[in-house]
């Protein structure tokens, strides 16, 4: 089980957060970045998850500039409200909180970044704007508006082939503006295939990434 502790970013603002310390010995640490639907129950497994595999985990709650505590369902209001917040926030607040989730767990940067929907998207960000030392975005659906943006550290990116919200046409854009970074396509899988709590689960595809995703944290966090 995790804790939850408080953040401090660079201009002050004061954030809580959710730390899983890594089981056994210490291998790095790893930033791991919301979906539209707050630091939930699901981030924080994801937190546990890599604490386990010997990563500490820090999950900064990117919506406690606009109100604590957020923690939405995976349905329709869930989505809707977690859009306004989003379109509330901004890309460049949730920059500076991870940078200070990044701190907290190196000051030097050697720290990787996971996204997952929205998180994503600004785990790209993070790539192309912070001191990281490795990014894995999943299902990033903005990324495609960041084409001249670039990546200034190892970058992985997951999608799925049935992901309504993200057009294979937008992937491949993607691909053109970044031949260097490695893409993953998972067949049959639509939008949130990580998240075991919404219906577009895929266990197969999720392990297949998580795995990928691993072995990115493990040659670039030594």
């Amino acid at each position: 089980m995790g804790e939850t502790i408080r953040l401090e970013a660079s201009d002050g603002h004061a954030l809580s957060a959710y730390r899983a310390r890594a089981k056994g010995v210490r291998k790095g640490g790893v930033v791991v970045v919301q979906e539209v639907f707050g630091v939930n129950s699901h981030i924080r497994s994801v937190c546990d998850r890599f604490a386990a595999a010997g990563y500490e985990a820090v999950a900064p709650a990117l919506f406690d500039r606009l109100r604590s505590g957020v923690e939405l369902d995976y349905d329709e209001t869930g989505i809707a409200e977690g859009r306004t917040l989003v379109s509330e926030l901004g890309w460049d607040n949730p920059l500076v909180d991870i940078a200070a989730a990044a701190k907290a767990l190196d000051p030097n940067g050697a720290v990787g970044v996971v996204g997952y929907c929205w998180g994503g998207s600004v785990s790209f960000l993070a790539a192309c704007q912070l001191n990281v030392a490795c990014v894995a975005a999943y299902y990033g659906r903005h990324i495609v508006e960041f084409l001249g943006e670039t990546p200034h550290c190892p970058l992985i990116l997951h999608f799925g082939t049935e992901d309504p919200l993200i057009p294979i046409e937008n992937v491949e854009k993607i691909r053109v503006a970044f031949p260097d970074v490695p893409i993953y396509l998972y067949h049959g899988a639509g939008h949130g295939f990580n998240c075991d709590q919404r219906k577009d689960y895929r266990a197969d595809a999720a392990k297949i990434a998580l795995d990928r995703t691993l072995s990115l944290f493990a040659q670039h966090l030594a």
